[in-house]
């Protein structure tokens, strides 16, 4: 928790407030000890006739009353967790960070701090992101909540039914409370059904003319809390069918709640909603782990440690190298996104050197490693002036000077120059080689450079 929230419980109106968040889980919590005396005593005990049948049904009511309890209180009491002290700016940094005159040197400052962490997400200006109020570099995923008053890792939301938010440790749990609350409602008001339709049946009219009431054998309030277990069951699994459908589909995708509104953007590519998609499997055993023995189950199995996320495209990178690897073979996930380079070591880099370490090199030279260097372009003239040409050639091995006027040395580019003088053609660049120098017999050189 943040040092903010810490000072706001140490006065009167905080603690107030404290007490005021738990009324929204003191109410569902009435609501279910509430449904558990109207299902169990009234509806099951007092106006079941078929024991064998109540027996059954309790059986099945208290495991799913179980599993959604169970997930309910992890959800609830799951803490935000604390992001480490490498993430925290010193004081003096912060002071320097607030001082600076512009919003590039703050960008400077924040991408230096952060050349060593595994942060891919930026601003809009491709700042790092930066709480101001928990003086901390924030966590790709992460977001500062009000209510907290702190970060919260993979921050999906912050949910008042549970007075917590629903983060990267809990998200499971959040999920599991969803489907086992939405199970045990309308399991609720199917076994209610026939009671209910019992209470509103209109039997034979008795003997003074009244007419009697249906074969429901609750009497007094039993009848009304069987009545209102329906109509509470159906309103809440029609509220949850919705938010349980959202949250399954944010979980196939890779994406919480305030990314489906606003687009995580990366330091390489840009906005993307899509940049956490690794398929729906992946995007699943991410959340619900890998062992299918505990998808159903509120233990935490998530993958990964909530500061790094493998991203699309190191998961599209392995299904090029190798289609048949799974998630779990995709490497560290502390790799940035689109390079192969820790996170960001690339910010506050030493710039590339630019000495030239090659003395003789031409500044129009282009090397090659996949032909030899002796490899000359043979340029076949026409068949007219080959003649012609074999002459030119004889010329040039007895030392003469060249007549590049003529046509077959017009048609040669490979022995005569722009200038007049004979040139050799190779696939690592062209130097002019004249009759003077042909003639003192140098050789040519091996890597393609001027003789010095």
């Amino acid at each position: 928790m943040g040092n903010e929230d810490h000072r706001r419980r140490k006065t009167p109106c905080g603690f107030c407030m404290a007490v005021f968040k738990w009324i929204p889980v003191l109410f569902i919590t009435a609501v279910i000890a509430w449904s558990y005396y109207a299902y169990v005593v009234e509806l099951c005990i007092r106006n079941s006739q078929n024991r064998i049948g109540m027996i059954f049904m309790l059986l099945f009511y208290h495991l799913f009353l179980t599993l959604f309890m169970w997930s309910y209180w992890r959800t609830i009491m799951t803490s935000v967790g604390r992001i480490p002290d490498q993430w925290r700016i010193p004081d003096e940094e912060v002071s320097r960070l607030f001082r600076a005159d512009s919003p590039d040197t703050q960008k400077r400052i924040l991408n230096n701090f952060a050349r060593d962490l595994p942060v891919t997400n930026r601003t809009m200006n491709g700042s790092v992101r930066f709480c101001e109020k928990c003086k901390i570099i924030k966590p790709d995923r992460a977001h500062h909540c009000s209510v907290c008053s702190c970060c919260v890792l993979k921050m999906d939301h912050h949910c008042p039914w549970v007075n917590n938010c629903v983060n990267f440790y809990n998200y499971k749990y959040f999920v599991l409370f969803l489907g086992y609350a939405l199970v045990y409602c309308l399991y609720v008001a199917f076994t209610s059904l026939h009671d209910f339709v019992e209470f509103w049946k209109v039997g034979a009219y008795d003997n003074n003319g009244y007419s009697a009431q249906g074969q429901l054998n609750a009497s007094g309030m039993g009848r009304f809390h069987i009545l209102f277990l329906f109509f509470i069951a159906i309103m809440f699994a029609i509220s949850l069918v919705s938010l349980f459908g959202y949250h399954i589909y944010l979980v196939l995708v890779n994406r919480t709640t305030l990314e489906s509104f606003r687009a995580p953007i990366f330091r390489v590519g840009g906005p993307d909603k899509n940049g956490y998609n690794l398929g729906r499997y992946a995007n699943f055993c991410e959340v619900f782990g890998d062992d299918w023995q505990y998808w159903f189950l509120p233990v935490f199995s998530s993958r990964g440690d909530g500061y790094s996320y493998p991203t699309s495209s190191d998961q599209s990178r392995v299904s090029t190298s190798s289609p048949t690897q799974r998630y779990d073979a995709m490497g560290d996930t502390t790799t940035s996104r689109l390079d192969g380079n820790p996170t960001d070591k690339l910010i506050g880099a030493s710039p590339l050197d630019t000495t030239n370490h090659h003395h003789n090199q031409s500044p129009h030279q282009v090397r090659t490693t996949s032909v030899l260097p002796t490899q000359l372009l043979q340029i076949q003239p026409p068949s007219p002036f080959r003649d012609e040409l074999n002459e030119q050639q004889q010329k040039l091995a007895n030392g003469q000077s060249l007549d590049c006027s003529t046509p077959a040395a017009m048609s040669s580019p490979a022995e005569c120059g722009v200038n007049g003088a004979a040139v050799y053609i190779e696939m690592i660049g062209d130097h002019p080689l004249t009759s003077a120098d042909s003639a003192k017999g140098f050789p040519r050189p091996p890597n393609g450079d001027l003789p010095v």
